[in-house]
């Protein structure tokens, strides 16, 4: 097993805090060489300020304890003005997210562009923006004044560094779905990045537990803190939504609604209908891609209320605090594995919900057939489905509903090398040529192999996060 190196992060924004300040976590990733930067194989933070024209000193870890988390103990102070802290924080969670798109796809990922490493500026400009770029090979983090006289660093919220890295993983991908050419297709990049950000907060058990705390503390609910119990009858699927979701929406602030908060917000003030997608305000790309996440939110949401309804229930009704917090986590956990592992069943170009939707249960269930225990796939359906969002294939001849289905005819590897069809473009290009008819392929249509990813697909396990 690869030796591990574990840094801390803000666990959301800096505007969530316990007793001790900012919450912040240590996230598990390979102990790579790192140069100063921190720049790594992968990932290359280059701090410079184009707003101000400043080059800000490339942050070196200690030469006699170069592994060792220089911010593990960071004050407050530290974490909203130091800009080595900064660089840490976007470094790891882009990494992080790196980690999770690999493991979920059993395969390296490679960027949307030439390079290996992927350049990151957390104080790029004086804006309340951010964004990934493919022609500057780069995710760019700006910055702003807070109305209480401060700064707002959008590197430091979790989400925004998350979503962005996405949009840059996603690219490498599917390099066709930055392309708007369909309403779905232009809006999937979005929300997509959207739910990998949150799935990715709300997999960190001190975020729910927080905000599951704050509502608590703030509704007058009953809950006994000191033996950790909670009266089941307070997690309402209402009380639930309000809390934890809304609640992050409320906690990034007003400040960063403009980068991100409005949206989950908006998404989550969604309520299912089938008259969102040919509604003029939802052919935005933006207001699109809340479609997606209110459907996978929505699951969400009923997979959590599911599996609270058969914990274990106490004397007078309570439940365990930590069971509660847990099932959020891995149920956040899971689900953000299943939409990554869906890009490898989902089509190259001209992608609408539909087809994610199929790709989602086909992934699902190749490798995991028996879907009792959380009934992910029938939640997912029956959300999506709320939405007027159908899969993409009708599942005929199929287990269950919705999944792709089989290819019947057999394809022909007459006078192909399995090696070569394993790496080499020209090869692939030559199969799928010579099975174009049984492919389903027009044979008047542009055909061309972008590249070969061979995968090894693994269950879903827990998150590397330390308390």
């Amino acid at each position: 097993m690869a030796k591990q190196r574990f840094l801390t992060i803000v666990a959301q924004d800096p505007s969530i805090r316990d007793e001790r300040g900012i919450l912040t976590a240590q996230v598990a990733l390979d102990a790579e060489a790192l140069l100063p930067g921190p720049r790594g194989s992968r990932v290359h933070v280059i701090d410079y300020d184009a707003s101000t024209s400043t080059l800000y000193q490339p942050y070196e870890y200690p030469k006699d304890d170069p592994e060792r988390d220089p911010f593990e103990k960071a004050s407050t102070k530290t974490v909203l003005r130091d800009p080595g802290f900064h660089a840490q924080n976007a470094y790891a969670i882009v990494m992080k997210m790196l980690a999770r798109f690999e493991f979920a796809l059993g395969r390296g990922v490679a960027w949307g562009f030439g390079g290996h490493q992927i350049k990151v500026a957390p104080h790029a400009f004086a804006d309340a923006n951010a964004f990934y770029s493919r022609d500057d090979e780069a995710l760019c983090f700006g910055y702003f004044p807070a109305r209480d006289g401060g700064t707002i660093f959008t590197c430091l919220s979790h989400d925004v560094v998350a979503h962005e890295a996405t949009h840059a993983l996603l690219d490498g991908i599917r390099a066709s779905f930055i392309e708007p050419s369909s309403p779905d297709q232009a809006a999937f990049h979005e929300g997509f990045s959207d739910l990998c950000a949150l799935l990715s907060v709300f997999s960190m058990r001190d975020v729910v537990a927080k905000l599951l705390d704050h509502g608590l503390s703030t509704s007058g609910a009953n809950e006994d803190r000191a033996s950790g119990l909670v009266s089941k009858k307070a997690l309402t699927r209402a009380r639930l939504k309000k809390w934890v979701l809304l609640g992050l929406a409320e906690d990034m602030g007003s400040e960063l609604s403009r980068i991100r908060g409005s949206a989950l917000r908006r998404s989550l003030d969604l309520e299912p209908s089938g008259k969102y997608l040919d509604d003029d305000e939802f052919q935005h790309p933006h207001r699109r891609g809340e479609i997606l996440v209110a459907a996978v939110l929505q699951s969400f949401l009923d997979t959590w209320l599911e599996r609270i309804r058969v914990l274990a229930v106490h004397r007078g009704g309570w439940v365990d605090r930590e069971r509660v917090v847990e099932e959020a986590s891995e149920i956040a956990e899971y689900l953000l594995t299943m939409l990554i592992r869906a890009l490898d069943y989902a089509p190259p170009i001209h992608i609408n919900f539909g087809d994610f939707l199929s790709a989602v249960l086909t992934a699902d269930h190749e490798i995991r057939p028996d879907d009792q225990k959380y009934g992910f796939r029938e939640r997912l359906r029956e959300s999506f489905s709320a939405f007027g969002i159908e899969p993409g294939s009708d599942g005929k001849g199929r287990p269950e509903a919705g999944l792709w289905r089989e290819l019947k005819k057999k394809v022909s590897y007459q006078g192909l090398n399995f090696e070569p069809l394993r790496s080499d473009p020209n090869e692939m290009f030559r199969f799928v040529w010579e099975n174009r008819r049984v492919l389903g392929f027009y044979e008047g249509a542009y055909i061309q192999v972008e590249s070969i990813r061979p995968c090894c697909s693994a269950p879903p396990r827990s998150s590397h996060l330390v308390e």
